[in-house]
Formats: structure tokens, C-alpha cells, sequence
């Protein structure tokens, strides 16, 4: 669970410790009080994209820490091994240092990691929904994938996929030989050319 989130020099904040206990924690306030802003640095710290306009104006760089309890979780615990990050007690640390020419560094219990890295644990961390989440329902590239849900079809969806690809590859395949067999009668025709010309020539010893 999420502990604490410390901000520095974050758009608007110049300074900002936001403890968190176990159990339902709400953050209440006016339009343009920083709530967002508190989300933006949250999903910063998990790995989001590093922009540099949330970098307090003047500023040089702005940070973000995120402490983390992960004491149980044995999947977090197999991720940090996976990526080869050790962790003494079950207290996580992520830290995001963003400059203001947009690039960042990534930390985790003071030992650098990559992006990639950080949003593969952020995503197992941290999930962060939206007012209008439930808008998705109205994409359609969503519905095959509820209608299948919702039909249990499930083992008839894996069996077209498998025969999808399968397709696929022979098509693949079958344009490579057609490839191949265009260069060769490229260069069949190159070599019966050349040959008619030293035939014309009739060279001798």
C-alpha cells in the first residue's frame, strides 16, 4: 500500500508531504486546489511519461517519492527479483528525479533502474482509474472482446487466433519464395543477356 508521496517542485508545489494510512483515504478540495496535480506526480513516480512541463516554473529539476509497504506481496517481490533489484525489509521506495529539459532518472530503494522497469512495477503497484472509465464501453474496437466474455468463447477465440496465425505465416512464407523466385528470374535473364552478347562476340582463344 501506498504510504507517503513527497513532491518537489511539481507544477505547482513547491513542497509536499501526503501521508496515507490503511483503508479509504480521501483527498477532497476546489477546482485547481492540486488534486490532479497529486495524481500527476503519482503516476510520474510509477513510471509515467516524463513531461517537462511538470516542472515547477524557474525550477531545474522537480522529484516525486512514492513509499511504498509491500510486506506479503509475494509478486511484487518476485518482480523486483526479476529484475534484479534487492530489497531489505518491506518498505519499497521509488523515486523520479524529472529535469526541466524533460529528461528523468528512475530510483528504486536508491538503486537505478530503467522506465520500463519502474512502469512494470508501477502497474502492479498502483492502478489509477478515471471519472469516465466507464466511456470504454462505448469503443468498438471493446465489444468483440465482451461478446466473446460474455458467449465463453473462449477456447473458439484461442482456436481462430492459432489458425489466424498459422495463416499468416504461410502467406508470409509463400511471398518470400515468390520473392525469391522473381530475383532468379532476374537473374536468369541478366546471364542469358550476357550470354547472348559473348555469343554475338564469338570469342576465341
Amino acid at each position: 500500500m501506498l504510504q507517503q508521496l513527497t513532491i518537489r517542485d511539481i507544477v505547482l508545489i513547491e513542497q509536499a508531504q501526503v501521508p496515507f494510512v490503511r483503508g479509504l483515504c480521501v483527498l477532497s478540495g476546489e477546482t485547481g486546489a492540486g488534486k490532479s496535480i497529486l495524481l500527476d506526480a503519482l503516476g510520474l513516480a510509477i513510471g509515467g511519461r516524463a513531461e517537462a512541463r511538470l516542472v515547477r516554473a524557474g525550477k531545474e529539476q522537480g522529484s516525486v517519492t512514492a513509499e511504498f509497504d509491500i510486506s506479503g506481496n509475494a509478486a511484487i517481490a518476485a518482480q523486483l527479483a526479476e529484475l534484479g533489484l534487492e530489497i531489505e525489509g518491506d518498505q519499497l521506495i521509488i523515486r523520479r528525479i524529472l529535469s526541466a529539459d524533460g529528461k528523468s532518472r528512475c530510483l528504486i530503494n536508491d538503486q537505478s533502474v530503467s522506465v520500463t522497469a519502474l512502469k512494470s512495477l508501477g502497474e502492479m503497484l498502483v492502478e489509477i482509474h478515471g471519472q469516465h472509465d466507464q466511456r470504454g464501453l462505448l469503443d468498438p474496437s471493446s465489444h468483440r472482446d465482451l461478446l466473446d466474455d460474455f458467449g465463453n468463447h473462449a477456447a473458439e477465440r484461442t482456436a481462430v487466433e492459432t489458425a489466424f496465425r498459422a495463416w499468416r505465416a504461410e502467406v508470409t512464407a509463400l511471398e518470400a519464395l515468390r520473392e525469391q523466385v522473381a530475383r532468379a528470374e532476374a537473374e536468369e535473364a541478366y546471364l542469358r543477356h550476357t550470354l547472348a552478347e559473348l555469343e554475338t562476340v564469338k570469342p576465341k582463344v
